[in-house]
């Protein structure tokens, strides 16, 4: 497919889910321009780039996600590690027809679950342009957008189902974006989560242990109607997958000098919530 190809696949796919969409700026209606922009009423413009995902920040960011942590994400994630947890959140969102991802980073989530689902539309936001940029190159059956939650390009009540898969919150905006009968899908982190990874970098230390009891309970003050599922599983992973789980992961972040790690088998312990207005 050639770059002018993606660019124009990208808009189109844009204009045909083009109610989604509200200018970031002044939240106006907005269209997609036979020259491969969305422009609202008012005229604020974001042009889709040629690699088929349109740019809607409204103010500069920087992310400390880099292209090699979103290849790592793509590479662990293709390996299966997580098709469990897809087919539990494509059953929970079953009938949606509009779906966002927030925080969908290189979109190798958003992808497979929509595989999942008939007729739907995905749309992945993510602040990190790298991610972006990553899933816009790959997953050409979705929209993606660099957008900030905060001022998102999105109009109200406009998604089935919200994605927040182990990223940050934001449930102002997940309530203005959900349809009345609409969910948010929130993934965090159990206990057990990666621990063959955390006993090996941070044995006997706080790090070793995790807890996500605040983060369930904000969710739970957020919306009215709240279902907890936990899903753990144990799994091989391969070798030469380490330095990719590592490097995607925020333990990577800290890596911690002169440990080798190894590791024959890891530990998915999530747990999945699903929250209603």
């Amino acid at each position: 497919m050639g770059t002018l190809s993606k660019r124009a696949a990208g808009a189109a796919l844009m204009n045909e889910n083009i109610t989604l969409f509200a200018c970031p700026i002044c939240t106006a209606q907005m269209q997609v321009r036979e020259q491969g922009s969305l422009m609202c009423t008012v005229n604020h413009s974001f042009d889709v780039a040629k690699q088929g995902y349109v740019n809607m920040m409204t103010h500069a960011a920087t992310s400390k996600y880099s292209k090699e942590l979103f290849e790592s994400r793509k590479a662990i994630i293709e390996s299966g590690l997580y098709d469990l947890l897809e087919e539990k959140i494509a059953d929970k969102i079953a009938g949606a027809k509009t779906v966002l991802d927030t925080g969908c980073g290189e979109g190798s989530h958003l992808a497979r679950i929509m595989m999942q689902l008939e007729g739907a539309i995905g749309v992945g936001i993510d602040i990190a342009k790298e991610g972006i940029l990553t899933a816009a190159r790959h997953y050409g059956e979705q929209i993606w957008c660099v957008g900030d939650l905060a001022k998102s390009p999105y109009a109200e009540a406009s998604f089935d189902a919200i994605l927040n898969i182990l990223s940050p919150a934001n449930y102002g905006e997940f309530k203005r974006l959900l349809t009345p009968s609409g969910c948010v899908v929130k993934i965090v982190p159990q206990s057990g989560y990666l621990q063959e990874l955390r006993a090996q970098l941070y044995a006997d230390s706080e790090k070793e242990t995790y807890s996500n009891a605040q983060t369930v309970e904000r969710f739970k003050e957020s919306f009215s109607e709240v279902n907890v599922e936990r899903l753990t599983y144990t799994m091989p992973i391969a070798t030469e997958l380490i330095p990719a789980l590592l490097e995607m992961t925020p333990m990577g972040w800290h890596k911690v000098e002169d440990i080798e790690v190894t590791l024959t088998e890891i530990t998915i312990d999530l747990d999945i919530l699903v929250g209603k207005i």
